[in-house]
């Protein structure tokens, strides 16, 4: 991934490269006389392709990239599929299918009351963290220190980089258990 910064914004492009190739080499060494002879033939076969998406620090595609995005989805959508990953995930009470989202759906989905915005995704986070703890408080710097770990593992799944959201995702957990932690010791 390459990223560059121009006038306080940040544009990134994501690349895919793809290359093939198949050598065959046939060789022979007598004729019909029996007489030994020396004759090679060699087929060589090479395909590559080149897949780049250019996209701003807000995730929006630019001006012109629909066809990229579509591109860039159906390589997404075909690798999740060959390794047997269903493309429709559950979204609260609809099903999401990946294959057909549009850009417009998907920006909706990770907008401020977005399914996959910050204060949704958040509290489903708190939520399970609390519920894995038992809603008990002496567990919160466990809880803390395994949101830690995921929130790492997943940086480092994506080379050390992830979009904004998911820092402001990571925050508005951490406040959530901060404040519930407050609560719980305000009534104790």
């Amino acid at each position: 991934m390459v990223s560059t910064i121009s006038q306080n914004q940040i544009h990134s492009t994501l690349s895919t490269y793809q290359s093939s190739s198949l050598d065959a080499t046939k060789v022979s060494s007598s004729d019909e006389k029996g007489t030994q002879t020396n004759s090679s033939d060699t087929i060589s076969l090479r395909s590559e392709s080149t897949l780049t998406v250019t996209y701003s620090s807000t995730m929006k595609l630019r001006a012109g990239d629909e066809a990229r995005y579509g591109m860039l989805r159906n390589l997404v959508t075909n690798l999740l599929k060959e390794q047997g990953i269903n493309t429709k995930i559950a979204a609260g009470d609809s099903e999401i299918d990946l294959a057909a989202i549009t850009p417009d759906e998907a920006q909706e989905l990770v907008s401020d009351d977005g399914y996959f915005g910050v204060e949704q995704t958040s509290d489903r986070i708190f939520q399970l963290a609390v519920g894995i703890a038992g809603g008990d408080l002496s567990r919160i710097d466990a809880i803390k220190e395994g949101i830690d770990k995921g929130f790492a593992e997943a940086k480092k799944a994506f080379g050390d980089w992830l979009p904004e959201i998911s820092y402001q995702t990571y925050d508005a957990v951490m406040k959530k258990l901060d404040d519930w932690a407050a609560g719980l010791e305000a009534v104790a």
